[in-house]
């Protein structure tokens, strides 16, 4: 019986060295969010920014279709929709920097 006990003791002390070593560790530094918030700006504005020039370069398209002079007035949207990636992009470069 008073090897259990001695096993049983020796076993709550190990437990709680190990959990105390995990509450240290739990919480990731504040750089990790940053690097994270970065790549959802870029990334989420990179899709929309596809989804929008996808849209305009069908529409775009079935007008040059029917007209074929309407294709020089497509293009400033087009690229209206890719500066969504542009304005993630320096959202994420200002969150790296600060």
């Amino acid at each position: 019986m008073k090897r259990v006990l001695i096993l049983v003791s020796v076993l709550l002390f190990l437990c709680a060295a190990v959990f105390a070593q995990e509450a240290e560790t739990a919480a990731p530094p504040a750089s990790v969010w940053k690097y994270f918030a970065a790549a959802l700006s870029v990334g989420i504005s990179c899709i929309a920014g596809g989804i929008a020039v996808g849209r305009i370069g069908t529409a775009a398209m079935g007008a040059m279709s029917e007209n074929a002079d309407l294709s020089g007035k497509a293009l400033p949207y087009a690229g209206l929709a890719e500066g969504i990636c542009l304005w993630g992009f320096l959202v994420a470069l200002l969150i790296m920097i600060l």
